[in-house]
């Protein structure tokens, strides 16, 4: 438990890496030839593109890689003079070792201000004889298109379930915890994709020496019991506002939630309910509506009762078209019905008085 997990259980080679075989397979092309152009990684946080940038140091240059790699964190060091001092200090002195080149990663490179990118452009064309650049970022379109033309572009996708759950199986056996089926499956739907949150997780839930179960899960990644939060939206649909709202409230306290959490929660849960695809829509344009509100600073307590509160007026519509259509119907059956009646009265009258006529 001294360690950090995500560090303990990192990959240490591109073989090891999880879930992106596509990328992996072409960085060891890279290794095998010694050479790499400058590279852009992109994609979601927690889905590798540390571990690989990292992994193909190691392999590059073996013993010699942490004279000839450094890592910097454009969120920290985003500005114009980052890129005169540290980066260029770094680039423009001869590689160790005998290696061709050395790698600068600028993790979370979308940070820098379009005049740092401007200045690492020219940076970039300048050193890239003895020195090669890995951007990695979450979003590629804030990087500006010289930059990107000069870099292969690697797009890292979010690893799957199964991916996410054999590697978490791992250090599960490694570290010798007891967690349910239940709660591994909650572990691995929480996680969306992102590797380190899935473990980072893990650890915390183990950290309390018991075993791990759903609801433990939940309340360690900070997050409402799926099925408590489509409750709460079934309630509300139903017509019971004040039930609604006391559950709401008391989950969002059990679990320490702010008003931002929990109308995620609410928008992932529409999706689940048995509502049509025009009220799905409009309780979508709802939410965003309410969203944008809390992160303006609205009272988020107001704004989510104002939700619950557009959820049983849409629950009430729905129980009005319900008994308008049954209150049709039954007078279709109703009429149907007579009209039955009125065809055997005819038919026993016609047979009656054909028997008499023979």
């Amino acid at each position: 438990m001294n360690e950090i997990w995500t560090e303990k259980y990192r990959p240490r080679t591109l073989d090891d890496v999880v879930g992106q075989k596509h990328v992996s397979e072409r960085l060891k092309a890279y290794v095998a030839s010694r050479n790499m152009p400058h590279l852009m990684f992109t994609g979601p946080a927690g889905t590798g593109k540390t571990t690989c940038s990292l992994a193909l140091a190691k392999e590059m240059f073996g013993g010699e890689w942490r004279g000839n790699f450094i890592e910097l964190n454009a969120s920290d060091e985003r500005g114009i003079d980052v890129v005169r001092g540290k980066i260029k200090e770094f680039a423009r002195t001869a590689p160790l070792g005998g290696a061709e080149f050395k790698i600068i990663f600028m993790d979370e490179a979308d940070a820098l201000t379009s005049d740092a990118q401007a200045a690492l452009r020219r940076t970039m064309e300048k050193y890239s004889s003895i020195c090669r650049f890995i951007l990695s970022c979450n979003y590629s379109s804030k990087i500006i298109d010289p930059i990107q033309s000069r870099c292969a572009v690697f797009r890292f996708k979010p690893l799957s379930a199964e991916d996410v759950e054999a590697y978490l199986r791992k250090i599960v056996a490694q570290e010798n915890i007891q967690i349910d089926d239940d709660a591994m499956k909650g572990l691995v739907m929480v996680a969306r994709g992102d590797m380190r949150r899935a473990v980072n997780s893990l650890q915390v839930a183990a950290s309390l020496g018991k075993k791990i179960d759903l609801d433990l899960i939940y309340q360690t990644i900070g997050m409402a019991n799926p099925e408590i939060v489509k409750n709460i939206l079934e309630t509300a649909l139903g017509g019971n506002f004040v039930k609604a709202r006391d559950t709401l409230e008391n989950v969002m306290i059990e679990y320490g939630l702010s008003g931002q959490d929990i109308i995620r929660q609410i928008h992932s849960t529409f999706f689940d309910l048995s509502l049509s695809d025009s009220e799905k829509v409009r309780l979508v344009d709802k939410t965003g509506e309410i969203e944008f509100r809390i992160v303006e600073g609205s009272n988020e307590r107001i704004q989510l009762e104002a939700l619950l509160a557009y959820l049983v007026m849409i629950g009430g519509n729905r129980r009005r078209r319900r008994s308008n259509a049954l209150r049709i119907l039954g007078s279709i059956l109703s009429e149907a019905s007579s009209r039955t009646s009125r065809d055997e009265h005819s038919s026993r009258t016609s047979l009656s008085l054909w028997s008499s006529l023979s």
